[in-house]
């Protein structure tokens, strides 16, 4: 008697719809699941495996004997093994052993769709099953609102392996731990989103998460998928929506991953030029494969669908779009055009934010896109790859570079802090400043300030106040809200002792009344996208190096006036043209006692005069604190 019973969750059409790519559930039939046959109990398995002779599972139930329980080929080509194991269940370890048509090769795999896997260095696949109750329907309901293009939109980036540790016992905090101290800590910081670089499962602590070997599970080395789940459901309870960076771009070697499956190459392209990724030392997907091109969407509406994520952060986009990215000549094939793009990649990703967008509208897919290729958050039917946002690395750039430059040389590089305003509206930008910027001796973002520890804390406020009123969504790494002063270090935690001297924490108290100021302004989010929320007062004052613009809302009353001076000197009487008359009155100045300044504020209510300055009819003359932000609004 066979101890594999015949069964199958597969109908014709999900056969069909897995053949032509188009199937965009397919954990739903893929992976272990604890069912019921006949009054046993025990779990079905389905693995695909085109090129195996023979399927087997293997695991702590049948002393990883591959002859005990060896899998049925599907009849209809579609590569599927499957079949229904009886008396196994919740907790059972278990892979795949697979003998592959091939030269007699013999793998052993980890379950793609498996949902919990083994902590590090272990690689077994764990059968998984949880009944979480999620709490966060009023979230689910209102969203949309939160996630809008119009709403406010402050994300923290987070490491969960070395935001905070428990110092006592040197361990990562868990997801349980992290639903207080996290989340209680991002609401107080006000700040509206969590990103959280990748938690599915991955067995090589350096990657930071960005090879993946187990694509829907969750992370053991925090606890149980259903502890992430309660870490979710506390943010959103706390109206915190939650990013999750996700990896379509490449995956590992690692024996018990994707690559060479079943003895083949299944799920990355088999011509190396388009399936090797010589910076990383990884695979590349097969992006015109149909069956991968449905692992990967399932994949992405697995994590909105199952762990209520209001979004991903897709991974190394511009690596995917170009066939020539970081290769010489000769080590890459133009395209059946002659071009450098991909044009598989390229529909996939349209193909992905199409069905992510039509399952699920009230999330947002944010591309992290380094290059000019146009489009890349317009909508599919305009002909763009239909993301919803996209990371603004030349802001990042050149922002960076110009602030890291003492004051005096600044006149000279006015254009470097300009420039992005040219381009500001060719797509939904969001300005970040992520965890790439902090690392491999580039110095942590307060380290690259100049001056003495005052200018630099200075310097830091202005960049950030300027960050926050440029348009487009923030994205900040963990630690930069309290000016981190080293590098980040994965293996440790940030330096929350830096909170019990005063220069820090008036700064950390800085970037949450920033984040309040920008939740509470329209002017800085409603148009955040378009040339109506934005209108140049001054950019070419660069002898003084000053700045001043205005952001405007849906309606005129939210208008608001922005200043900045990039020097330490104060500017008395500084002259700028308006738009209209009326009482200009100082709602934000980043050189506050509060936060660390001087206290040089604009403490009166200042009346305009019909005076024409720069192009604009009215004027006011106003006090320019040293290096810093100052936000303006007229008395209603």
């Amino acid at each position: 008697m066979t101890n594999v019973i015949a069964y199958s969750l597969f109908t014709d059409f999900d056969i069909n719809l897995f053949k032509s790519g188009k199937h965009y559930r397919l954990y739903e039939k893929f992976g272990a699941h604890i069912t019921t046959i006949n009054g046993i109990e025990g779990t079905y398995f389905a693995v695909w495996a085109p090129s195996a002779k023979q399927v087997s599972v293997i695991g702590d139930f049948n002393y990883w004997n591959g002859d005990e329980h060896p899998l049925n080929v599907r009849w209809d080509a579609s590569g599927i093994w499957e079949g229904f194991i009886p008396h196994v269940g919740k907790g059972n370890l278990y892979k795949y052993k697979i003998h592959s048509h091939h030269n007699g090769i013999v793998t052993e795999k980890a379950d793609p769709y498996a949902k919990r896997c083994e902590h590090p260095p272990k690689t077994a696949s764990i059968i998984w099953d949880d009944t979480y109750k999620w709490k966060d329907t009023q979230w689910m309901k209102k969203r949309k609102k939160h996630n809008a293009l119009d709403a406010p939109y402050s994300v923290y980036e987070v490491h969960l392996g070395s935001w905070k540790r428990q110092v006592e016992e040197d361990r990562f905090l868990s997801y349980y731990e992290l639903a207080d101290d996290l989340v209680n800590y991002v609401k107080d910081m006000n700040f509206t989103h969590v990103e959280l670089m990748p938690v599915m499962e991955y067995p090589y602590d350096p990657s930071w998460g960005y090879q993946i070997t187990g694509y829907f599970a969750p992370t053991s080395r925090f606890g149980y998928p259903e502890e992430f789940k309660y870490l979710i459901d506390k943010l959103h309870q706390n109206d915190i929506g939650i990013i999750l960076d996700w990896v379509p771009s490449h995956f590992p070697e690692d024996a018990h991953g994707l690559g060479f499956f079943d003895g083949s190459h299944l799920y990355e392209h088999p011509d190396k030029r388009k399936g090797y990724h010589q910076d990383w030392k990884s695979l590349i997907f097969n992006y015109g494969r149909n069956e991968v091109r449905s692992f990967l969407i399932s994949n992405a509406i697995f994590w909105l669908d199952q762990y209520h994520a209001d979004g991903l952060r897709v991974d190394a986009v511009a690596s995917m779009l170009f066939l020539d990215y970081s290769r010489e000549d000769g080590q890459w094939e133009p395209n059946i055009y002659g071009g450098r793009e991909n044009l598989e990649a390229i529909a996939f990703l349209k193909e992905l934010n199409e069905e992510v967008y039509k399952s699920f509208p009230d999330v947002q897919t944010i591309a992290e896109e380094s290059t000019a290729f146009p489009g890349v958050s317009k909508p599919v039917f305009l002909g763009g790859l239909g993301f919803g946002m996209k990371w603004m690395m030349g802001w990042m750039h050149d922002t960076l570079q110009y602030f890291s430059k003492d004051p005096i040389y600044r006149k000279y590089h006015q254009n470097d802090i300009t420039f992005s305003l040219a381009y500001a509206f060719t797509e939904n930008f969001m300005l970040p400043l992520s965890h790439d910027e902090v690392v491999y001796g580039k110095n942590s973002i307060l380290g690259r300030m100049p001056g003495d520890e005052w200018q630099r804390f200075a310097n830091l406020r202005l960049l950030y106040g300027y960050m926050f009123t440029h348009p487009g969504t923030k994205l900040l790494f963990m630690g930069g809200e309290f000016g981190q002063y080293s590098e980040w270090n994965f293996e440790g935690s940030l330096d929350w002792n830096l909170l019990d001297f005063e220069p820090h924490k008036k700064f950390q108290n800085y970037y949450k009344a920033l984040n309040m100021l920008y939740k509470s302004t329209p002017a800085l989010f409603e148009n955040a996208f378009n040339h109506d929320g934005f209108e140049w007062i001054s950019y070419d004052d660069h002898e003084n190096c000053v700045m001043a613009y205005i952001r405007k809302g849906k309606t005129p009353e939210e208008t608001v006036v922005v200043t900045c001076n990039l020097t330490p000197t104060v500017r008395k009487k500084y002259k700028i043209g308006l738009p209209h008359k009326g009482k200009l009155d100082e709602v934000f100045n980043s050189d506050a006692e509060a936060f660390g300044g001087s206290g040089v504020t604009n403490t009166k209510v200042i009346a305009t005069k019909r005076s024409a300055w720069h192009g604009k009819k009215h004027s006011a003359e106003v006090t320019l604190a040293p290096l810093a932000v100052s936000v303006f609004k007229y008395e209603s």
